[in-house]
């Protein structure tokens, strides 16, 4: 078994970490910039972003290489580089997790590529295949547990990853980012991925959803996975709240303990891997590591029980005609913790 498979057959729940983004923005990247070339140009930063996630309880963290692929590194002349920046990504991270003394697994992140894929775009599937596979052969040269599909919207390039995961022969795991009234950015609902993943030759160790609209959504999206019957392990990787513009930047406000209610009612929900999109820094991981280990398990939450705790959502529709048992999907009373 993979690193991955190990812990999640001896743990009920496994934390996983949060923004790459944010906690690179805090560190001093600017907007625009590639944050692939720190790993390269200032990897003492890289290293502290995935300690302080180790540190703050973190079982699985991502190597910086969301935009890893040729497609992505070409808008900054950095094309060429796919194999070296990628590899050092997950060079920097296994120097971490083997300084531990416990198991920390590292997943080689892969993002989109930022392009439509055929037919409705230009990008052919063995070009994508193609990107892909030479990223994923870097990751795993760098030293990567597991290879990790991102924040992905077409199911074409769901697919493309997956073949290329396999050219690599490493295990894997995916997420889809559903926000856009319970479906992603090209119409993936929760019940589309579920069903996609089973039908690949070689589907991913665990699946699930990432980013989005905020915690009540993606808990709603995995209410949606749980309802198709599946048996693979689902991961949840909510934003830290709602993003704001405040004095000339962009803060999340989701707090710790909010973020502390979502990691249980995930658990609960079903979720397997749990960790933070968007706006999660080490102090929400804390509070979400303390909340899974010293929360009793509790019954699946209702749909009313998520938008109490965690604020209303943002659509009356999860995307698919029937989900959950045939809980109301309508948004209910909103609370939320400032």
């Amino acid at each position: 078994m993979s690193l991955l498979e190990t812990l999640l057959s001896e743990r009920e729940a496994i934390l996983a970490d949060g923004a790459t983004g944010t906690n690179l923005f805090a560190m001093g990247l600017e907007s625009g910039d590639a944050p692939e070339l720190w790993n390269v140009d200032l990897p003492h930063k890289i290293t502290a972003l995935y300690s302080g996630f180790v540190e703050a309880g973190s079982d699985l963290f991502l190597t910086n290489s969301f935009g890893g692929t040729a497609a992505r590194l070409k808008l900054h002349d950095a094309h060429r580089r796919v194999g070296e920046l990628n590899r050092v990504a997950a060079e920097l991270g296994r120097e971490v997790a083997d300084r531990q003394n416990r198991k920390v697994v590292v997943a080689g992140s892969v993002g989109p590529t930022g392009e439509i894929m055929e037919p409705v775009g230009t990008l052919s599937h063995s070009l994508a295949v193609e990107m892909f596979h030479e990223q994923a052969e870097a990751l795993k040269e760098g030293g990567a547990d597991v290879l990790w599909a991102e924040t992905i919207s077409a199911p074409e390039e769901f697919r493309a990853a997956a073949e290329a995961f396999a050219l690599a022969d490493m295990p894997w795991g995916g997420t889809m980012s559903f926000d856009t009234a319970g479906r992603t950015m090209m119409g993936v609902t929760s019940t589309d991925l579920a069903k996609l993943v089973e039908d690949l030759p070689n589907p991913p160790v665990a699946f699930g959803a990432n980013c989005g609209t905020g915690a009540p959504d993606l808990m709603r999206t995995v209410l949606g996975f749980v309802g198709t019957g599946t048996n693979r392990p689902i991961i949840a990787k909510a934003n830290a709240g709602i993003p704001k513009y405040v004095d000339g930047a962009i803060h999340y406000d989701g707090t710790p303990e909010m973020m502390a209610d979502y990691a249980t009612m995930a658990r609960d929900a079903g979720a397997r891997i749990i960790g933070g999109c968007c706006g999660t820094l080490p102090d929400h991981l804390r509070a979400m590591r303390e909340a899974l280990e010293t929360r009793p398990r509790a019954e699946r939450p209702t749909l009313e029980q998520i938008t109490t705790s965690l604020g209303a959502f943002s659509s009356a529709s999860d995307g698919t005609d029937s989900c959950c048992g045939g809980q109301e999907r309508a948004p209910r009373r909103r609370r939320r913790r400032s």
